[in-house]
């Protein structure tokens, strides 16, 4: 696959890992006991496939988990170091968290929020919105946060869907030096959505507003309440929040995790994964609402004690290098980020990211889709200095948190770039084939979770059937995620993306991943992506998009040299029919590329709601460049 690096920080753990392999489930019990419970479990496991539940008859508060356990032995000790894209600061210890929250808790309750009631979260990334999170676990409602790039529409599906009683915004958001409002946005999703009852505004960015019967000001209801509230000794079992994906097609769906389990993987790995030491300053640059900022901004942190940053705005605004420098401000010693924000950093060149201190960092990781393998030396060499481990995570909204990543917390391995490594302790996976047969190692499959593991959702909010059918019809008794990917000898995996975005071409099934690593293993290349058009010979078609480097000139001797590129490194049969280069691929404001996007356009079809990309100006110049290309190809 590549060559290995012989690096780590683990304390050799292996009995961790054999305890594990042994009796996952007595091995998760003993993880639990770590946690604070208010009463303990009865039964470790109720598992009726596809249902599982941890951890039953106990009693439990993540809020209560995330504050008071770090209060009674740090209260002083800084929780939160905000930052916004003008170089605004605040900060916040835990004692002072507790008590923000414990207010909003009072705030909420005193708006008639009860124990398993719904509270939709639309904030912008500041302290407020862990703030949120925590105040609703606190009392036992449900929060489901969404993620403030969402239009108004997208608002409206969620909040129907959830029935939420309140919902927590802000007068507006900051991103590239403009600002977002908002409030207009939540008050255009719900203009005649009855059972809302309540809209709690923060004032954040200070821009006018309109203020209805409903609405209710942060600053006039929370400051009042008194800032103690108890936390709600609640099952194991019971809801923590509603996550709805991205619903690229259709409904989005409405991912429902417990408490209990889910607080109990959370802890666990980001233990193991970050190696987490009491003077870490910790950065993870995703947004709350996606997965990670819940698991790995909001509850694993927090559990820990960790001082963590968090940015509100885009990374290279409003200068390329401000990731950097907000590494050397602070001397962060953990970032965990995503490989396209890599890719853009790459683009940039290595003189900003060398122009600045980045020798506080000793460990670095990644979540969101595989790393390419150069990205991943880059990564290495130019931001690591050689001396920090890659953590490559995989995981999903739906398993609450990651399940293959190496642990250096727990053991040293060797680490090969562009792979995940293996599944964390407890967790068991396999690759199979179409018929549930496992394939041999280096081939190509579907990876599927064998065991329930406690991270996992407990189903579809409002939905089982489509829990079932979704996730456990394709395999029996086996949770399938839907990603394609190789286990090699070593037992390493090795993913390719997802099977939805495999390509067929003349019977051969390539993945994304694998395409779009190829392009990148290219010295001239920032950026690819590519998507498969139906024809009719092949099955599939290959079109490829690609962002040159900094300098780098697009030559028709280029394309010619970056389509050979791609035969040599994978084969003839991965020769893209077409290649476009463009300054912008369409992504997501969490950074995912909507290859949905490309697809449609270059079949030319209605794209849809392009709401949430962080800048719509890359859809027109593909669509130019396709114009370009078919231009060119009927004048041949």
């Amino acid at each position: 696959m590549d060559s290995t690096f012989e690096i780590g920080l683990g304390n050799n753990d292996i009995k961790t890992r054999s305890d594990a392999s042994q009796d996952s489930i007595k091995f998760w019990e003993g993880q639990a006991a770590k946690l604070y419970w208010f009463e303990k479990w009865h039964t470790a496991l109720e598992w009726s496939p596809p249902f599982a539940r941890w951890f039953v008859g106990g009693k439990i508060n993540a809020s209560y988990n995330a504050l008071d356990v770090i209060v009674k032995k740090s209260p002083n000790k800084k929780a939160i170091i905000w930052e916004g894209e003008d170089g605004t600061k605040r900060e916040l210890t835990y004692q002072e968290l507790l008590s923000e929250v414990s207010k909003l808790a009072n705030a909420l309750k005193s708006l008639g929020v009860k124990k398993g009631d719904r509270v939709t979260v639309y904030l912008p990334m500041v302290p407020e919105l862990i703030m949120s999170l925590l105040a609703c676990a606190r009392i036992g409602a449900i929060h489901t946060v969404i993620f403030s790039g969402f239009s108004a529409k997208s608002i409206r599906d969620r909040v129907e869907d959830s029935k939420s009683k309140v919902i927590i915004t802000s007068d507006g958001g900051t991103r590239r030096g403009n600002v977002i409002s908002l409030k207009d946005i939540v008050d255009e999703a719900i203009s005649d959505l009855d059972f809302v009852e309540h809209v709690l505004v923060l004032e954040h960015t200070k821009n006018n507003i309109i203020i209805t019967k409903r609405d209710k000001k942060w600053h006039e209801l929370v400051a009042s309440m008194s800032s103690t509230c108890d936390a709600e000794s609640l099952d194991s079992t019971h809801p923590l929040y509603i996550l709805y994906t991205s619903g690229t097609t259709g409904k989005p769906k409405g991912v429902l995790h417990g408490t209990g389990g889910y607080l109990t993987h959370v802890f666990s790995t980001f233990k193991w994964i970050f190696d987490i030491q009491d003077s870490d300053i910790y950065f993870c640059t995703a947004d709350i609402g996606w997965v990670t900022g819940h698991s790995y901004i909001v509850y694993g942190p927090l559990m820990h004690g960790t001082t963590q940053i968090m940015y509100e705005g885009a990374l290279d605004y409003p200068t390329p290098a401000k990731l950097w420098e907000i590494i050397s401000r602070y001397k962060v010693t953990i970032l965990y980020t995503t490989p396209t924000a890599l890719r853009m950093f790459m683009k940039f060149g290595d003189e900003l990211p060398n122009s600045n201190d980045l020798s506080s960092l000793r460990l670095l990781g990644t979540v969101g889709e595989p790393i390419n393998p150069q990205v991943w030396k880059w990564y290495f060499k130019i931001i690591g200095k050689e001396k920090c481990p890659i953590i490559d995570t995989w995981w999903q909204t739906e398993t609450g948190g990651a399940l293959i990543s190496p642990v250096p917390g727990l053991e040293t391995i060797p680490l090969k770039p562009g792979s995940a490594t293996r599944p964390v302790p407890g967790v068991t996976l396999s690759v199979i084939d179409e018929h549930g047969k496992e394939v041999p190692p280096d081939s190509k499959g579907f990876l599927v979770v064998t065991n329930p593991w406690p991270g996992m959702l407990l189903t579809l909010w409002g939905d089982d059937e489509k829990y079932k059918t979704v996730y456990w019809s394709k395999y029996k008794n086996m949770y399938y995620p839907g990603d394609y990917a190789i286990k090699d000898k070593d037992g390493y995996i090795w993913m390719l993306g997802r099977a939805d975005d495999v390509l067929k071409v003349a019977g051969h099934r390539l993945g994304t991943a694998e395409l779009e690593s190829a392009f990148v293993s290219n010295k001239a290349v920032a950026e690819a992506a590519v998507c498969g058009i139906p024809h009719e010979v092949k099955g599939e078609s290959i079109i490829s998009f690609v962002v040159l480097k900094e300098g780098v000139v697009p030559t028709i001797q280029l394309k010619e040299e970056l389509i050979n590129h791609i035969k040599k490194t994978i084969g003839p049969i991965a020769a893209p029919d077409q290649l476009c280069f463009v300054k912008k691929l369409p992504k997501t404001r969490s950074g995912k590329i909507m290859r949905r996007l490309l697809k449609a356009m270059a079949k030319n079809e209605l794209i849809g709601d392009i709401s949430t990309l962080e800048d719509e100006a890359s859809v027109d110049e593909i669509k130019t460049a396709l114009d370009e290309l078919q231009q060119t190809l009927d004048k041949l």
